[in-house]
């Protein structure tokens, strides 16, 4: 009898976890369907502001509204999964929550694109196909077309999968396969793409470097030092006003272009301004946050670095959505400038300001809706972050973007920032590997494997989808200008 109860309860108990697992997916489902519907009527919203207060032809409305959807949908895509490369490192330092990530980046973002957006684009998408004078206008449209829809479902894909791939590599390998599908391989400029290739490299190595040598510093400097509060005062405000320094030069090449023109002399002058007055401003700030703290531990020496990390992250992606919205938008003003009555493919267009509203929007919702996830993968599930590594890390990207600027280099944000975040996991393996030790019966002595403190399969993973993503757009591309072609 006991048995039979038992053998029943059992029953009760396993109903219970089918009928909890199935209301738990319903609800899931619930949740991807309301967000895919929000991401529909925004697109519909789109075409239908499109149609009420952009005037064409009638045989040009239809390509136009199209662009335009398709615009949105990529610029949607890029904040799903581009913008978490900013905001992850502080969401894996436990310094801000998903949600308060979310919102501060969809500001900054769309402040950026609308403030700071890319004033003029080459058409060309900076020298990766040429069409030249004859090229024929329906041709470029239906190319522009390909390759934002292509750079677009791949972004999507990837985002779906939890990969974090460039969007620039994005664009640049849709419209690599829209051209040669309408010229062939002769209208590629094969020089930049060579300098792309060269970039998958470069970028996240180079990111890794820098940010392994920051973390290296701090705890040499600061978190091993014997006196670590004497050791926070006399570093963390200089570490403030080199992160005010480099974001200053950020700033300056890669997000203020459209407000102002800076020459080279003036960007180093007015990072050291912006070094000295940072340096100075922190001091007392620092000694007073450093009286407070409750004892010298680790922990409480993490929070030093807080401020300085939120106001970093805060503006990566101000200068993001300056300098990316182009990868959203870029094609479509391209588009743009084709209508009406132009005869032929200009060199260098100018975006209109509806293309860019539709730009910061599409960004700053398509991080809202899908954002979080990705957010969530880079910050946390690569490795472990605190406060001083995630503040290494946005610090790296803002200098490596520099460097690579100054030496004409084409590299990735997004290949940058995991590059980092691999850095200083890597770097902790180093350090916090135990010396190999005899076996010795007598003494206890044992040899310990040394800790993975970052997950191999998110490296391969990754690095596949880096090396797949300019290939993968230009097949897809391809293939959608032969099917707008044959339609």
């Amino acid at each position: 009898m006991p048995s039979k109860n038992k053998d029943q309860s059992n029953r009760y108990v396993n109903d219970l976890r089918r009928f909890a697992y199935t209301q738990t997916q319903v609800i899931q489902n619930r949740s991807t369907y309301t967000l895919l519907g929000i991401a529909i009527l925004f697109l519909l919203g789109v075409a239908a502001a499109v149609l009420g207060f952009i005037i064409h032809e009638k045989s040009e409305a239809l390509i136009l509204v199209a662009a335009a959807v398709i615009g949105g949908y990529m610029a949607m895509n890029i904040g799903a999964n581009d913008v978490a490369n900013n905001m992850g490192p502080a969401v894996g330092g436990k310094v801000l929550t998903v949600t308060t990530a979310v919102i501060i980046a969809a500001i900054c973002e769309a402040a950026g694109a609308l403030l700071a957006g890319g004033d003029v684009v080459k058409t060309v998408a900076k020298g990766i196909v040429s069409p030249g004078e004859t090229f024929e206008v329906a041709k470029f449209q239906f190319m522009m077309l390909s390759a934002l829809l292509a750079a677009a479902v791949w972004i999507n894909l990837a985002t779906v999968l939890n990969a974090p791939v460039s969007t620039t590599h994005s664009i640049v390998g849709g419209v690599l396969g829209g051209g040669v599908a309408a010229a062939g391989f002769s209208i590629v400029n094969w020089t930049t793409m060579s300098k792309i290739a060269m970039s998958w490299i470069i970028s996240p190595v180079f990111g890794g470097v820098v940010a392994a040598l920051l973390l290296f510093f701090i705890k040499k400097k600061i978190l091993n030092a014997e006196d670590r509060l004497a050791g926070a005062r006399a570093w963390v405000p200089i570490l403030v006003g080199l992160m005010a320094a480099a974001f200053t030069a950020y700033m300056s090449i890669k997000g203020l272009k459209k407000i102002m023109k800076i020459e080279p002399l003036d960007v180093v002058f007015y990072s050291l301004i912006a070094f000295t007055i940072a340096w100075i401003l922190s001091r007392p700030f620092i000694a007073k946050r450093v009286a407070n703290l409750v004892d010298d531990s680790k922990k409480q020496i993490y929070t030093l670095f807080n401020l300085p990390l939120i106001l970093g992250v805060c503006l990566l992606s101000f200068a993001h959505g300056a300098n990316d919205v182009a990868n959203a938008v870029g094609p479509l003003a391209a588009i743009v400038s084709t209508l009406g009555e132009q005869s032929q493919v200009a060199a260098k267009v100018s975006i209109p300001f509806w293309v860019m509203v539709v730009g910061a929007l599409g960004i700053a919702l398509g991080l809202a809706l899908f954002g979080p996830k990705l957010i969530a993968t880079v910050g946390e599930k690569i490795t472990r972050l605190n406060s001083p590594r995630a503040y290494c890390v946005a610090l790296s990207s803002a200098i490596t973007v520099l460097i690579a600027t100054y030496f004409g280099l084409p590299v990735s944000s997004t290949h940058i920032a995991i590059g980092a975040i691999f850095g200083v996991g890597f770097l902790r393996e180093f350090l916090e590997a135990p010396t190999r030790k005899s076996e010795n019966k007598k003494s206890g002595d044992v040899y310990r494997k040394p800790r993975q403190l970052v997950r191999r399969r998110f490296v391969f993973s990754i690095a596949a989808a880096w090396v797949i993503t300019v290939p993968a757009s230009a097949f897809l591309a391809a293939g959608i200008y032969y099917i707008l072609i044959v339609m």
